[in-house]
């Protein structure tokens, strides 16, 4: 019954991207130092219900892509401190995903009579 309501489909894939996005920012401040290494991003959140056409499933994965950011000398492609960003955005995000979530079942019962 709930996964057909759509504000839980979107906010449940954007968690999931939230913790995808977690995960590459953290492999790829794993290999900085990986002569070499090219930085992976993945698609924005937006870029990912544009191509879904606002219906998330998860079966539908992530894009990812190369980061485009410039290469050291020994070709090693990772900004440390652009991950550290990325890695944040993607706590806030997450955070966001969950309450709306959270409030979303709160509403919910509410209307059932369930509080």
């Amino acid at each position: 019954m709930f996964e057909d309501m759509g504000v839980f489909k979107i906010y449940s894939a954007m968690a999931r991207h939230a913790a995808e996005a977690q995960t590459h920012a953290s492999k790829n401040i794993a290999h900085s130092d990986d002569p070499g290494y090219r930085a992976t991003s993945l698609e924005s959140f937006e870029d990912y219900l544009k191509r879904t056409s606002l219906s998330p499933s998860e079966s539908e994965a992530f894009k990812i892509t190369d980061s485009g950011t410039p290469t050291a000398p020994n070709g090693n492609s990772v900004s440390v401190e652009h991950e550290l960003y990325k890695s944040a955005e993607a706590m806030d995000q997450h955070q966001l995903a969950l309450t709306v979530y959270s409030k979303s079942l709160d509403l919910l019962r509410a209307a059932l009579g369930r509080r």
